[in-house]
């Protein structure tokens, strides 16, 4: 055996034998991953409720802190004057105010889906942003929040 093979034999040979074996392993590691359930994943979806006149507390039960509590000059639940970003996994949520809830969802891709009897009040469909334009929906003797 010359230098030259030897050299190549002794350092060459084990460092692509090396990489070849770190490579098997990684590929290794990757294919027994354990699959991550769609039900576990959280989603950032904005809620924006600043549209709503006049300005009150919102919430999404289990989720945000609640409006309906003893005190609340000192609640701690959001304003509607804020826009807040929620992690919510795949599932139905409620959106609240003292007047005003309705449901809505996350789907399993991430985006929002809810009721088309609301899409005068409220707007996000197949987005990840929900956003709330109107303080009731149901027939009030006023005029109603919204544009006809």
């Amino acid at each position: 055996m010359t230098r030259t093979t030897l050299f190549q034999f002794l350092v060459i040979g084990p460092i692509i034998l090396g990489t070849t074996a770190f490579t098997i392993g990684v590929n290794h590691i990757a294919q027994s991953a354990e699959p991550v359930n769609p039900l576990l994943k959280e989603y950032t979806i904005k809620i924006d409720p600043s549209a709503l006149k006049p300005p009150t507390h919102w919430h999404v039960p289990g989720i945000t802190p609640l409006i309906w509590t003893m005190d609340p000059v000192n609640m701690e639940a959001y304003k509607t004057t804020d826009v807040k970003e929620l992690r919510l996994k795949p599932g139905s949520y409620r959106f609240g105010t003292f007047t005003f809830d309705f449901l809505f969802k996350v789907t399993l891709s991430g985006t929002l889906e809810y009721s088309e009897t609301l899409d005068q009040c409220v707007e996000g469909r197949g987005t990840q942003a929900l956003t709330i334009r109107c303080s009731h929906t149901q027939p009030y003797p006023q005029d109603p929040d919204y544009h006809k």
